[in-house]
């Protein structure tokens, strides 16, 4: 498995691992949904830099979550966030295709309100992981 499709798979799975988070929200995805109603999660494509070793494939990530809402009421907006990046900080290490996390740390999370009615929370996370050599 290739190291973006590892980590995207896992932040979606984490994601939609969090009962919490489910529930109140109308999807997880990880292009813009043609119809679906905020509020709704969005899993942006990940950037990944080389992070190897002299014996182990590595990459740094970056990797964000958008939370699209719907309302000019930040609390919500603000409590999914939170609820997002407890989930991917909760991670499993093992990410599966033989890659695995060395660290997960929150970089930024912010609330931006795009117009009068509609909001996004961005929550960026920075993964480091190896792939182990006898997966």
């Amino acid at each position: 498995m290739n190291p973006h499709d590892a980590i995207s798979g896992a932040v979606r799975a984490a994601l939609a691992g969090r009962a919490a988070l489910v529930a109140q929200v109308n999807g997880i995805f990880d292009a813009p949904p043609a119809r679906t109603p905020r509020p709704y999660l969005l899993v942006e494509d990940p950037v990944l830099t080389d992070w190897s070793t002299k014996d182990q494939d590595g990459r740094e990530v970056r990797i964000a979550v958008l939370v699209r809402d719907l309302g000019t009421a930040r609390a919500r907006a603000r409590g999914l966030a939170d609820l997002v990046e407890a989930a991917v900080a909760a991670m499993p290490a093992d990410l599966g295709g033989g890659w695995r996390v060395a660290s997960c740390g929150l970089v930024r999370s912010r609330l931006v309100a795009e117009d009068a009615t509609d909001l996004t929370a961005v929550v960026e996370h920075r993964v480091r992981m190896l792939r182990d050599i006898n997966p």
